[in-house]
């Protein structure tokens, strides 16, 4: 392991300058992958069927306080935000708890997909910033080879070139799980997306099934009268 971390700081040496962005970009990338497993795969996840289950039962019963209050005690999460948004708006209509909904949607979305994209764009960067390294230190070593003994230019270009490759093989190890991570937390970013659109439609539709039956809270009653 010693080895290892000497060899890897060895070239990071010999890479050059343009290997400290290249580090930044890793630096961050590690991060925002730290940052979004845990919103994604923890904060913000939800066991859908689970929490429908619980939830059908108050609505068939037409009980709207405890399907309120059943949707209140659950992990806060974006799919539950949405939801308690239409059940509070179910006195005012299908068509506000439709609103309800939309709006919710709208605000809770973000704090799904915030931050991954960059990890696509910072992948991009770290191969740019390789090549940029790689194209920099080609030039260094050409101008410095102009003017050498031609009996060690060979020996010195071949030097040379090998020291800036190691700014392209450092962009790309930061680059490829980059990319990889940005393709996997996208993907499960958009399932929850689409899992909160698809249980806000059903929840919608059972409220309209069961609003003959459908109990309205106490206290919007009395404001009522």
């Amino acid at each position: 392991m010693g080895d290892m971390f000497g060899t890897l700081a060895k070239h990071y040496v010999e890479g050059g300058w343009m290997m400290h962005p290249i580090l930044a970009s890793l630096v961050v990338v590690v991060g925002l992958v730290f940052d979004r497993v845990y919103v994604l795969y923890g904060k913000a996840s939800l066991d859908k069927e689970a929490f429908l289950r619980g939830l059908k039962k108050h609505i068939y019963a037409g009980d709207l306080d405890k399907a309120i209050s059943f949707t209140a005690q659950q992990k806060k999460t974006p799919l539950t935000s949405v939801i308690k948004a239409g059940l509070i708006n179910v006195p005012k209509g299908e068509a506000d708890v439709q609103a309800a909904m939309d709006e919710a949607t709208l605000r809770e979305s973000p704090k799904i997909e915030r931050r991954t994209g960059y990890l696509a764009m910072l992948g991009n960067v770290a191969t740019l910033l390789g090549l940029l390294g790689t194209i920099v230190g080609l030039i260094g070593a050409f101008s410095a080879v102009a003017g050498a003994n031609p009996a060690d230019k060979a020996t010195m270009l071949a030097s040379s070139i090998s020291e800036a490759m190691n700014c392209t093989a450092f962009g790309l190890l930061t680059a490829i799980p980059a990319l990889v991570a940005y393709s996997v937390l996208q993907g499960r970013t958009q399932h929850m997306v689409d899992e909160i659109n698809e249980t806000a439609v059903s929840v919608l539709n059972l409220i309209v099934a069961n609003k003959d039956k459908m109990k309205m809270p106490a206290t919007i009653a009395t404001d009522e009268d």
